[in-house]
């Protein structure tokens, strides 16, 4: 592992280029992953920039200043995020050269989907005798959840690369830079039996030429780790852990502080569930604070269906600026949430939740799963329909049911020895990855197209504007503009929509390792002639789309529009809602909130006894 840095050529001269020449280059790499033509997904503007890569910059900026490499060490770093910049390994590689000195390449924030694309830049890199480690989720979730490391980490390894298991806070990035400063790095650093604290660690900040690289100039905060939850599809309880570790109110009015010099004012709060930070008042109190100073801020953030049971959460969360809201509903049906144990999740609820959402004004996210046990094809259209009519949600984006490597899923189907996909590539949620046992592999996937069909049909996108316009601060318009993303990205870019951008880029030399090299008169008509039928596909969903939000706006009676979802609770809609009735499990939800309500009734009765 302690190859020279910048070329085998070297090797032999390794301490007098360290002793006359002493620099230490830092390149961060977050990567991208391959379409299904096997071409890195790239965009001249991408939709949101990396928290990872934020992390890590901070960090090793933290670690330059410090002077972990010693005082006479000229420190650089540089980073790549490669949904909207290309990265050529052989151009770094010159760079580094030219240079002088050592280098090490961190490639970060790796997702099981991204593994195959990061193997691949590391190769070249360390064909050039570079070093390389290799971090994120799908390795942390390999070493956290599997009795032995998996084929392609070891493939990783046996070429020369370090994995990193983990996270880097409380100076464990310090470790790893000074064995690259030696040249000595390890095959494995192991992080996963201590996640760190959070408090007053570097703040996660990126340079505005990164932020100014996305699609509404974002930026990003992860104010928590970890989830308190059991969901047997999810990887974050076993790479963050179950015990939740949060940033502190000065940590964040610093992030806030320092974007806003780079003229950046909103933000994506990454925490799986704001929710659940039990300093979330706090946190939102210093920004409400901030706002009299005249530092307004906009936030997305992600939260779960029972938030609105939180007293004043929804309320001071959209005063402090919450205008997007992700929710994890994952399913209308109780039986496939209890089978992957998000029991949680009560559709009791999620009326009144998203009605509170968006009596505040909110425009509201749902991501929903498709591919539990109970499903099938009909049952999910079904599903869909149920979901259009009665509960008040603006976008929902759909998900195929994966075994990401890291989650019980993934570990109990290993065990079992069940069929998986072997291309990690495609373990991006929009691929189907495994066998269902009601549906064949064609049904299943017909059934996740047809869903978003579905959802966006002209006729529904009419009435979630309707229902947007029909309250004074209602969002038609940003709601009108998201739907076009989702829907663009879906049916033309062929990605889903949070992998999505502005104008996507492809080259002809970056296809996937193992792919030919296509011919320059095959590639470059393809590539322009479809970006041209895509303009005008682009266009003329545009106008139709504006056409209908334009008609709903002029609509005499646009105040006046009510439908069932929008609807405030009637006495009887337990009884009369297909939401409780049609649904896998709906009735003995209804009975256990039955149960549940007679039992708080009681307790007050009893107590003035």
């Amino acid at each position: 592992m302690g190859n020279n840095l910048v070329s085998n050529d070297l090797a032999a001269s390794r301490p007098a280029a360290v002793a006359h020449n002493p620099k230490f280059t830092f390149v961060l790499v977050k990567p991208t992953h391959y379409d299904d033509q096997g071409y890195p997904i790239q965009w001249y503007r991408s939709a949101l920039p990396s928290n990872t890569l934020a992390c890590m910059y901070s960090l090793a900026e933290d670690a330059r200043r410090r002077e972990v490499l010693g005082s006479g060490v000229e420190f650089e770093i540089d980073t790549y995020d490669e949904t909207n910049r290309r990265v050529l390994p052989s151009r770094i590689i010159r760079d580094l050269k030219r240079r002088g000195g050592r280098a090490l390449v961190g490639i970060v924030g790796v997702q099981s989907n991204q593994y195959p694309r990061a193997m691949d830049i590391a190769r070249q890199f360390r064909a050039a005798g570079v070093q390389v480690c290799i971090g994120g989720f799908h390795v942390s979730g390999c070493i956290a959840m599997l009795p032995e490391m998996p084929s392609e980490m070891r493939e990783a390894q046996a070429m020369g690369v370090s994995l990193f298991a983990g996270e880097s806070e409380e100076h464990r990035l310090d470790e790893v830079l000074r064995d690259a400063w030696r040249g000595e790095m390890k095959p494995l650093y192991n992080f996963m039996d201590h996640l760190p604290s959070l408090e007053g660690e570097p703040a996660p900040i990126l340079p505005r030429k990164h932020l100014a690289r996305t699609t509404g100039h974002y930026s990003s905060i992860d104010l928590g780790r970890g989830c308190p939850y059991q969901c047997s599809f999810c990887t974050i309880i076993n790479v963050q852990g179950r015990k939740s570790r949060f940033r502190t109110p000065d940590d964040l009015e610093q992030i806030i502080r320092e974007n806003r010099k780079q003229g950046i004012d909103r933000f994506f709060i990454t925490d799986d569930n704001f929710a659940r930070n039990s300093d979330w008042e706090i946190l939102l109190d210093r920004v409400i604070k901030l706002k009299d100073e005249g530092i307004h801020c906009g936030f997305t953030i992600q939260v779960d269906t029972l938030c609105h049971k939180i007293p004043n959460f929804i309320e001071k969360a959209t005063k402090a600026g919450a205008r997007r809201i992700f929710i994890g509903l994952e399913n209308i049906n109780p039986d496939n949430l209890i089978a992957a144990k998000k029991r949680q999740n009560k559709i009791t609820e999620y009326r009144i939740m998203l009605q509170k959402w968006r009596a505040h004004g909110a425009l509201t996210f749902a991501g929903y799963i498709l591919g539990f046990p109970g499903d099938t094809k009909e049952s999910i259209l079904r599903d869909v329909e149920i979901i259009k009519r009665e509960l008040p949600l603006d976008i929902l984006e759909f998900f195929f049911l994966t075994p990401l490597p890291g989650s019980e899923d993934h570990k109990t189907l290993l065990k079992k020895g069940v069929w998986m996909d072997p291309d990690l590539n495609k373990y991006d949620l929009d691929h189907r990855v495994a066998h269902h046992a009601k549906m064949s592999d064609a049904e299943w996937e017909e059934a996740y197209r047809a869903a978003w069909e579905s959802y966006y049909t002209p006729e529904h996108i009419r009435t979630i504007l309707k229902r947007a316009a029909q309250i004074p601060n209602g969002r038609p318009k940003p709601i009108t503009s998201t739907i076009m993303w989702f829907k663009l990205m879906i049916e033309q870019e062929g990605v889903h929509p949070l992998e999505g951008g502005a104008f996507r880029l492809k080259y002809r030399r970056d296809r996937r390792l193992g792919l030919p090299l296509e011919s320059p008169l095959v590639f470059y008509p393809r590539y322009w002639g479809g970006i041209a039928v895509k303009a005008w596909k682009y266009s003329s969903f545009f106008l139709n789309t504006r056409r209908i939000l334009n008609e709903v706006l002029k609509a005499p009676d646009r105040y006046a529009y009510s439908d069932l979802a929008i609807a405030p609770p009637k006495a009887d809609e337990f009884e009369q809602l297909s939401l409780y009735h049609a649904t896998s499990g709906g009735e003995a939800a209804l009975a256990r909130k039955k149960i549940g309500d007679d039992i708080r009734e009681s307790v007050p009765a009893a107590a003035a006894e």
